[in-house]
């Protein structure tokens, strides 16, 4: 593939760091200013979402379409769902772990409110509270185009997995139709292409807004809870993330300053959204063969939500503490396993975690639900950790499963990334 993205890319990472700094002082010092510009980082997700779904279509399609029965898809799909699962149950231990040694609600002695219970009812979603039988529904869209027309990847993979296998083994009578969808899937990449240009003045208006209405005052609250998060995802990435890439011979190090420009994007606008395009692309010039990266990513979108998993576990057991209550081992393996089914399939933007908790609370009668009202304003200050932790697992997930299919050019790996180890 040729590259889509254009020389001002290179840069990207130094354009929002300087946004990113730029925001913070801009939130302080000029809050009204930062609620007007509000919108802007609204508009970029917005405007990345509308573009995502036919893009991940068009891309996976083209990859399984080009390579015809070469390559067992269904092992693939179970393999990776397999090591996605993996992953989550870890990521669940992590945070259970962290909020077990650290205690970061201990002497709270929080009771919930009426008020408390009012926030939290106005903050719960229809969508949050599936069975596991519903969200197997929910992968099959009521119709072909109504599949583009949500928020979640879903059911558009299943759709482009489907379309993928009938077109590669119809050929040639469909040749003629992989060349179209091809040069569909470049032109995608060139919209992102443009809209990254954007992407400092969404981390802008995003970073600024959030220090304009939230403040100092609620970080040094929660400091020791914010603290304990980001210690739970660095450990998580650092043994399990690191030690899975260890196994395939990479470098975790040489990996991250490879992506820097991608994990900027996602701290300034607390989404993984917009990075997938160019996760992608850059996956493939590390040597990922097209129909493996194309497809498991997008599927690790949804599937793997590691960040979102350590929150999890985490902030039940805060709550707990704060609310002076103490879990049996019989209940914490419960909350864990309900977790394993809710963490899936929730989006990669900001607020999804405390979404995904208020919807697993909802269903456990161990913890108080309206107690979720505590973390309702630090929230975002955590969104970045979550989004964060899930990509970096998801591309390394990647890598790993490339290689294990032999779907990897290994010496293009290796000369990629010589000089960022």
């Amino acid at each position: 593939m040729q590259n889509t993205f254009p020389v001002h890319a290179r840069h990207l990472h130094w354009q929002v760091l300087i946004a990113v700094a730029m925001g913070i002082v801009a939130g302080h010092f000029w809050p009204a200013l930062s609620t007007v510009c509000q919108p802007l980082s609204i508009a970029f997700i917005k405007a990345i979402r509308m573009l995502l779904a036919p893009l991940v279509f068009f891309h996976i399609v083209t990859g399984i379409g080009s390579i015809g029965q070469q390559r067992n898809l269904g092992s693939l799909l179970l393999k990776s769902l397999a090591l996605f699962y993996l992953m989550t149950l870890l990521a669940l231990i992590s945070g259970w772990l962290t909020g077990t040694l650290t205690h970061p609600g201990a002497n709270w002695h929080f009771q919930p409110s009426a008020h408390d219970a009012d926030m939290i009812a106005g903050l719960s979603t229809p969508t949050g509270q599936r069975s596991f039988t519903a969200f197997a529904l929910h992968l099959i869209p009521s119709g072909f185009v109504s599949a583009f027309t949500g928020h979640d990847l879903l059911p558009v993979l299943l759709l482009a997995v489907l379309t993928g296998v009938a077109t590669a083994r119809t050929q040639p009578d469909t040749a003629a139709l992989l060349p179209l969808m091809e040069a569909c899937s470049q032109c995608f990449f060139r919209i992102f292409a443009f809209l990254t240009r954007f992407a400092p003045l969404a981390a802008f208006a995003a970073i600024s807004f959030t220090v304009a209405t939230q403040g100092w005052q609620i970080i040094g609250r929660f400091a020791y809870l914010i603290l304990s998060f980001y210690l739970a995802c660095g450990i998580f990435t650092v043994i399990v993330a690191g030690g899975l890439a260890r196994l395939y011979g990479l470098r975790l190090m040489a990996v991250l300053r490879y992506f820097r420009d991608e994990w900027l994007i996602i701290i300034g606008t607390s989404s993984s959204e917009p990075v997938l395009p160019a996760l992608l692309e850059k996956l493939q010039k590390l040597g990922c063969k097209k129909e493996v990266a194309g497809l498991v990513l997008p599927m690790a979108y949804s599937f793997n939500l590691d960040g979102t998993a350590i929150y999890l576990t985490l902030a039940s057991m805060f709550i707990a503490q704060a609310c002076d209550i103490t879990l049996s081992t019989g209940q914490i393996l419960s909350l864990i396993g309900i977790m394993l089914v809710t963490s899936k399939g929730t989006a990669g933007v900001s607020g999804s975690g405390l979404v995904t908790l208020i919807a697993t609370l909802s269903i456990v009668p161990d913890l108080p639900l309206p107690a979720v009202a505590l973390l309702v304003g630090i929230d975002r200050f955590m969104s970045e950790a979550r989004a964060l932790t899930s990509t970096i697992s998801n591309v390394v997930l990647c890598l790993v499963l490339s290689m294990h299919e032999n779907a990897c050019d290994r010496d293009m790996l290796a000369r990629e990334l010589q000089p960022f180890s």
